[in-house]
């Protein structure tokens, strides 16, 4: 098997358990997720919502413009998603992956970002509860807290985190890799 490419966009403001919580998960599948940030990074600082300091590994104006990865993850966290939802690059990058067929993660606010990237209109798609309204004209919206239309895959906020995060290692590597990755975390079959 290749090597999956995924990259977890953050930004000033994106949710501590959306970024950390996946990418913890994609590397013990044995992914090496990119973190890259989204407007500006104080010498590749970005902090969290919470006040959390983490270091991306690049930026998003570093990234060539043909780069093509299996997943692109879009964190909610209201100012981070805000940014990263109204970036013309990360819409068009979000745009071209999704019509190639590769994976489009959104969690939280995060979600915001297929709207305003104009994709996946008429599927079924969650969210945080409060930016529901804001997609529900668009989208056929679910309190599921993980939602899987297609190569779109969605979820609701920070205690859905390690679910979504389960979900994307099945999309990407199988049940059998998801379920390898979940036992020694002592996940709940519940989860």
């Amino acid at each position: 098997m290749s090597e999956k490419r995924v990259l977890l966009l953050v930004a000033h403001g994106s949710e501590e358990m959306e970024v950390s919580t996946p990418y913890d998960v994609l590397v013990r599948a044995g992914l090496k997720p990119l973190l890259v940030s989204v407007g500006r990074a104080d010498k590749g600082r970005v902090e969290l919502s919470r006040g959390l300091p983490i270091y991306v590994h690049s930026s998003l104006s570093d990234l060539r413009s043909n780069d093509l990865f299996d997943a692109v993850l879009v964190p909610g966290g209201v100012a981070g998603a805000r940014t990263i939802s109204s970036d013309q690059h990360v819409q068009e990058l979000l745009k071209s992956h999704y019509e190639a067929g590769k994976i489009v993660g959104c969690i939280c606010a995060g979600s915001l970002a297929v709207k305003t990237s104009n994709i996946a209109r008429g599927k079924t798609i969650t969210s945080h509860p409060s930016v529901r309204d804001q997609l529900e004209r668009d989208y056929r919206y679910s309190d599921e807290r993980v939602v899987v239309d297609g190569n779109l895959i969605t979820s609701r906020g920070p205690g859905t985190a390690l679910l979504w995060a389960l979900t994307l290692v099945e999309a990407m590597c199988g049940k059998a890799k998801r379920d390898e990755v979940a036992s020694p975390m002592i996940v709940s079959a519940q989860l």
